[in-house]
C-alpha cells in the first residue's frame, strides 16, 4: 500500500462507526467513509467535540452540521497551500491520499532533466496539478466543473504558483481528449482520476465501469515518444489494484515500461493501522 504519511496539517485521528474523525489545520471534522465498518470504542474527545459533522442521510446524500467552522480555510503539504471549504456531500475539495502519488511524480519530473508536458484529467481542485507544476513540469489541468476550475487558480495563487505554464480547461475529459488527438498534441505524463459516476458540462453522463478503458486507450494516442509517468487514480471500491494494472499493462505495452498498482492509505493516529483510501496504478518508463 501507498500511504500518504508526510502530513503536518492533516491527520486521521481515529475512525469507527462508518465514520472517521479527521484534523484539517486548526479544525476538527467527523465524516462518513464507507470502509469504515468496524465498531470500536470513540475515545477520542473530538468525537464529541468536533468542529464540523457531516451527517449521511439513510436517504442518500447528508448534510453538515455545524460548530465552530469557518467558510474557508487554508492547510499546506511542502510547498502548497489548498483552500478549503464544505461543500455537498461530505467534501473539503481535497483528497490527502493523493500526497502519496503526488511524491511519487514529483521525483519522477525532477529526476527527467527536460521539459515535461503533463495533462491532468478530472483535475478537481488541482492538487495533481500543482505538485507537478511545483516539480518544474507544464500542466494542462482539465475539469468539467467551471466552479472547480475556479477553485484550483485560488489553489494556484495560494501556493505562489500564479504565473506556472499551467492551462486551465473547462471541459468534458473525454472530448477534449478526442480533439487533442486530432490536434496532433502530445504529452510526457497524464494524470487521470476519474469519479465513479458524473456528468459533462453538457450532460454527458460518466460510468467508470463502462467509459475509463476506452479513454485509456484514446489517452495512449497522446503520449509522446518518451513518456515518463501515467497514473490512474480509482475510488470504485468495486476495482482492485490489479484492474488498474491489467488496463495500464495492456494499453502501454508498446512504451516498453513498467506497471505496479496498489491501494492508497492514511495513516491512523489513535490505532496506528492504514485507512485504505481508493487504489491507484502507475505505469513508468523502462
Amino acid at each position: 500500500m501507498w500511504i500518504a504519511d508526510h502530513w503536518k496539517d492533516y491527520e486521521v485521528i481515529d475512525t469507527s462507526k462508518g465514520e472517521k474523525l479527521e484534523r484539517w489545520g486548526d479544525y476538527i471534522l467527523v465524516r462518513p467513509d464507507p470502509q469504515v465498518i468496524w465498531d470500536t470504542p470513540k475515545k477520542n474527545r473530538g468525537w464529541k467535540h468536533p468542529n464540523a459533522h457531516y451527517h449521511r442521510s439513510k436517504k442518500g446524500g447528508g448534510e453538515w452540521e455545524f460548530f465552530d467552522l469557518p467558510e474557508q480555510w487554508s492547510i499546506q503539504y511542502r510547498s502548497l497551500t489548498f483552500q478549503l471549504k464544505p461543500f455537498s456531500f461530505k467534501h473539503t475539495g481535497l483528497f490527502p491520499e493523493q500526497a502519496a502519488n503526488w511524491d511519487w511524480f514529483s521525483g519522477l519530473i525532477h529526476q527527467a532533466n527536460r521539459p515535461i508536458k503533463v495533462l491532468n484529467l478530472f483535475a478537481y481542485t488541482g492538487g495533481a496539478t500543482l505538485a507537478a507544476a511545483a516539480a518544474g513540469a507544464s500542466v494542462t489541468h482539465v475539469d468539467a466543473s467551471k466552479g472547480m476550475v475556479a477553485w484550483a487558480k485560488e489553489n494556484a495563487r495560494s501556493s505562489g504558483l500564479a504565473d506556472a505554464p499551467i492551462r486551465w480547461i473547462v471541459d468534458d475529459c473525454v472530448k477534449f481528449v478526442e480533439r487533442e488527438i486530432r490536434r496532433g498534441n502530445h504529452y510526457d505524463a497524464i494524470i487521470m482520476d476519474p469519479p465513479s459516476y458524473g456528468r459533462g458540462p453538457k450532460g454527458e453522463i460518466w460510468k467508470i465501469e463502462d467509459a475509463i478503458h476506452p479513454l485509456i486507450k484514446l489517452c495512449a494516442k497522446l503520449l509522446s515518444d518518451d513518456p515518463l509517468f501515467f497514473l490512474l487514480n480509482s475510488y470504485t471500491t468495486g476495482f482492485a489494484p490489479a484492474v488498474l494494472s491489467y488496463m495500464l499493462a495492456t494499453e502501454l505495452k508498446q512504451f516498453h515500461g513498467t506497471v505496479d498498482a496498489q491501494e492508497v492509505g492514511l495513516p491512523v493516529k489513535e490505532t496506528g493501522l492504514v485507512l485504505p483510501c481508493g487504489a491507484s496504478g502507475r505505469w513508468t518508463r523502462n
